[in-house]
């Protein structure tokens, strides 16, 4: 291959370049590879010692703070102060200091010991982790007596040649900022030097030896523990202090400990000396292999680099820029069909690439240029239909935005209609009954305004429902239903209003069924009722029918099918949207809002089903609604009815006030004057008499007061609420049923209630079948507690104890006779009280009741009296018991 004239110049110009900076780098690495190691090993060596240092004097610092806290102990203040040993709290006190002094050890491993000492060196208290015997003396006692420090610590080294340190902390009195301070003391702290121990061992580098020598040369602490409890000599312990004050690293040669070279760093500490030496013979070695390396290596540079350098730069840059330049050539003389080969991700390889895709583009554009030539008016017809088509899409949006506004005027307007209709006859009929005494039909009208009353408030719930599943807030529960009764309920209210058109309304039983499923009872009958009314409504002539069936798959399924109007397929499609009829003339011809339908199909879907529809014009439809069993396991054939008989509802006569008669206190919690007179009218109607109440407030005070059966509370309420006033009953022991009255029924709500002390909720408007239920039900525990209590009152066990206390009156009137104070005859007269309560004997109750209230406020007029009309009370009794006997 021939050789071109840049690559000449360029072997020419890399040779001098490459070899002189190679030779200058070669020479100073040579001359400065040794000062570069010790310059290392001195930086390593210094912040090695110096994390050391600053490890040690945090560990130290944290064992002087330890001393200082424990110093200042309230504990060991105590203990100081009533230190006595024949003061009869002296053991407890000495206990209280030992458990102080175990927690500290517990909280800081370290602490082998913690003795108190007197000022003449008497140990008063002393604990030891590994249970030994506090020690007679200690070395340094007589320098810490002499000296005026308050904190001080001592290095003392063991026999075998371990080393514990020893924490001292002054003790004075606890007014030492006020007058002249007095020393109680001193804390001794014995520690086990885990820190000095582990930060010895630690090394920078092989072969290193760390000392920690004390002032006078003795080696506490070393890496070879060999050599601990060791004197180094005088000379060499100066140059210790020497290279301690110029903080640098030097070679001395410790000869006290063997007769190497060494390179040795040391920083003062308290009490001594750290010391990290390495042999310089071990930190030099690497220099000199590393000169070694350096110098072949640049010779070998020198070399083969600008040889290297050549082909490198010859194959990477010289030979791509020939192709190119001959590519380019042939491009301008207008060959496109030109392409550089493939080449390496690097800028040689995107230049390559950059002028294939600049040939591929000058190519492209040539043949798209020829293309819009021949399809240019395509394009303009294809843009025009994609503009017709987006006009279409938006006249279709306003459509929809028109549609969804006269969907909002409609329902608006049946509101209006539905809730104005009834509010014209409550209101009409109120005044009718208000100011026209002479009317009559009281009753009629009254039932007028309940039944105008309950399709309002249908109407609201209806609004809410779907408000909540809207919101996805609705909640549901699954507890046991019974099928037979559930009918049985729904027959209730649709017969009469199919009665009322002259149809015929049957439920066809389809056995078998199943007893009992698990389900949202009231949603269900939400459901059902909703749609077999809207059946009944929408039916001038013919049946109205409930068929009930059972799957195998735990589904039970409901079809309500009427002899109605009828239904056509666009309307269908429509029928469970909210606030939509069937159309304008359905809405003005049968009412309604539109929301019944939307509402049943959700509440459907909760319940694990859904809703169907299959009808015909003119000769009605047919609703199928499917619910979930929610049963764990398939049914047993003993729990399916399969016999008619069997589809008689169940009544519970223990659940009714006509099977039973309750003698029972109410007290009755309620704001509203008008709730209040419905509620006693109710009680009153089942031979109850009711307490009433306006706030809670007057609700505990009663109910502590006197001795209430059950207590239905309002949870609305001024002054204090039901809630707060639930929590105070339960709290000061209230243990009857309170059952919670509310218009707020959500399942968090409810659970709120029962958490704060309520056995039940019941909703508003009150549901006079549910509250029966409820009072028969709580009624009827409380008189079988009550009679509990009668057997226990009758029985020979309470007789004797009645008896034992009946023998005791004696002894409780001889000290009442003798109390010498108020304070004793009130204690006297509380004590009587409370035993006369409970053994029944309610003259003595209420007359130490009484004095007892006149002793609280003092009331002296009064508390002679009373006192004697209590011993007449229990000189009674006694006397009684005594002729009976």
């Amino acid at each position: 291959m021939k050789t071109s004239k840049l690559s000449i110049r360029l072997l020419w110009y890399i040779t001098p370049l490459v070899i002189l900076p190679l030779l200058f780098l070669g020479g100073f690495t040579l001359t400065n590879v040794t000062n570069s190691t010790q310059k290392q090993a001195d930086l390593i060596m210094s912040r090695f010692v110096e994390q050391q240092q600053q490890k040690v004097f945090n560990y130290i610092d944290s064992f002087h703070s330890t001393a200082k806290l424990l110093s200042t102990s309230p504990v060991l203040s105590d203990f100081l102060t009533n230190g006595g040993h024949s003061d009869g709290g002296y053991t407890y006190r000495l206990g209280a200091l030992m458990d102080v002094f175990a927690s500290y050890s517990e909280a800081y491993p370290d602490i082998i010991s913690v003795n108190l000492i007197s000022t003449d060196g008497q140990s008063d208290a002393y604990y030891s982790s590994n249970l030994t015997v506090a020690p007679k003396s200690y070395p340094f006692l007589e320098q810490v007596q002499q000296s005026n420090l308050s904190q001080q610590q001592f290095m003392v080294q063991k026999p075998d040649g371990t080393t514990n340190l020893y924490f001292i902390q002054r003790i004075y009195s606890i007014d030492y900022y006020l007058k002249r301070p007095q020393q109680l003391g001193f804390i001794i702290l014995h520690v086990e030097p885990s820190i000095l121990n582990t930060s010895i061992l630690e090394a920078p580098y092989n072969n290193t030896l760390n000392l920690l020598v004390s002032n006078e040369g003795k080696i506490l602490f070393s890496s070879d523990y060999n050599i601990r409890g060791h004197y180094i000599s005088e000379y060499e312990l100066n140059q210790v202090r020497n290279l301690a004050d110029f903080g640098s690293l030097s070679t001395i040669e410790l000869s006290s400990i063997d007769k190497i070279e060494r390179m040795i760093f040391a920083v003062q500490m308290n009490g001594g000396y750290y010391v990290s030496t390495i042999p310089k013979a071990v930190l030099y070695q690497s220099g000199m292999a590393i000169s070694l390396i350096t110098g072949l290596i640049v010779i070998i540079s020198v070399i083969t680099l600008p040889i290297l350098i050549f082909i490198v730069v010859r194959n990477l840059l010289l030979n791509p820029i020939e192709l190119l330049g001959e590519a380019s050539h042939r491009v301008g003389d207008g060959d496109l069909s030109v392409s550089l080969p493939a080449h390496t991700n690097d800028e040689v390889g995107i230049l390559f690439n950059d002028f294939n895709h600049m040939v591929n583009q000058i190519r492209h554009y040539q043949e798209q240029l020829e293309e819009y030539k021949h399809h240019l008016e395509d394009k303009v017809e294809s843009r025009t239909k994609a503009l017709e088509n987006m006009n279409r899409q938006l006249e279709l949006a306003i459509a929809e935005a028109e549609q969804a506004n006269q969907l909002k005027s409609r329902f608006l307007a049946n509101m209006s209609h539905e809730i104005r209709t009834p509010l014209t006859a409550i209101m009409g009929f109120t005044e009718q009954l208000l100011h026209n005494h002479e009317v009559s039909n009281d009753k009629q009208h009254l039932a007028t305004i309940l039944r105008n009353s309950k399709h309002l408030l249908e109407l609201i719930n209806n609004i809410l429902d779907l408000s909540k599943i809207e919101a996805e807030k609705l909640a549901t529960e699954q507890a046991p239903l019974n099928v037979v009764r559930l009918l049985h309920d729904v027959e209730s209210i649709i017969a009469p209003l199919a009665q009322q058109k002259k149809l015929a309304f049957t439920i066809n039983y389809q056995l078998p069924l199943p007893h009992t499923i698990y389900s949202d009872v009231t949603r269900l009958k939400q459901i059902l009722i909703n749609i077999a009314s809207n059946a009944v409504k929408f039916t001038e002539q013919g049946t109205v029918t409930i068929k009930a069936r059972y799957q195998a798959q735990q589904t039970l399924i409901f079809d309500i099918e009427d002899t109605g109007i009828g239904l056509v397929e666009s309307q269908i499609k429509r029928l469970f949207t909210p606030f939509e009829q069937a159309d304008a003339t359905t809405t003005r011809r049968f009412g309604g809002t539109g929301l019944g339908l939307c509402i049943s199909k959700n509440l459907a879907q909760l319940l694990g089903g859904d809703i169907s529809v299959q009808s015909e014009v003119d000769k009605g439809s047919c609703f199928t609604i499917t619910v979930a069993c929610n049963l764990a396991t398939p049914i047993a054939e003993s729990l399916l009815l399969r016999d008619p008989q069997q589809l008689v509802p169940e009544k519970d006569p223990q659940l009714s006030f006509a099977s039973n008669s309750f003698d029972a206190q109410i007290l009755v919690a309620e704001d509203n004057p008008d709730n209040q007179l419905l509620i006693k009218l109710l009680l009153q109607t089942w031979g109850l008499e009711p307490d009433i109440v306006s706030n809670g407030a007057e609700a505990v005070e009663m109910a502590l007061m006197n001795d209430y059966q059950l207590i239905i509370m309002d949870m609305q309420m001024p002054v204090m609420g039901g809630l707060e006033a639930t929590k105070i009953l339960r709290d000061a022991a209230y243990d009857g049923p309170i059952i919670a009255l509310t218009a707020n029924v959500m399942n968090h709500d409810v659970e709120t209630y029962i958490a704060a002390g309520c056995d039940k909720a019941l909703a508003k408007p009150i549901d006079k079948e549910a509250l029966e239920s409820v009072l028969v039900s709580y009624l009827h525990l409380e008189k079988d507690n009550q009679n509990k209590w009668d057997e226990l009152l009758k029985s020979d066990k309470f007789q004797q104890i009645n008896d034992r206390y009946i023998a005791n009156l004696p002894t409780s009137l001889a000290q009442l006779q003798q109390a010498a104070d108020h304070t004793a005859l009130r204690a006297v007269a509380h004590n009587i009280k409370g035993s006369a309560g409970c053994f029944n004997f309610s003259e003595i109750y209420q007359r130490a009741t009484e004095l007892e209230a006149a002793l609280k406020a003092n009331d002296s007029a009064q508390i002679s009296l009373l006192n004697s009309q209590l011993i007449s009370a229990i000189e009674h009794t006694i006397t009684t018991n005594h002729n009976l006997v």
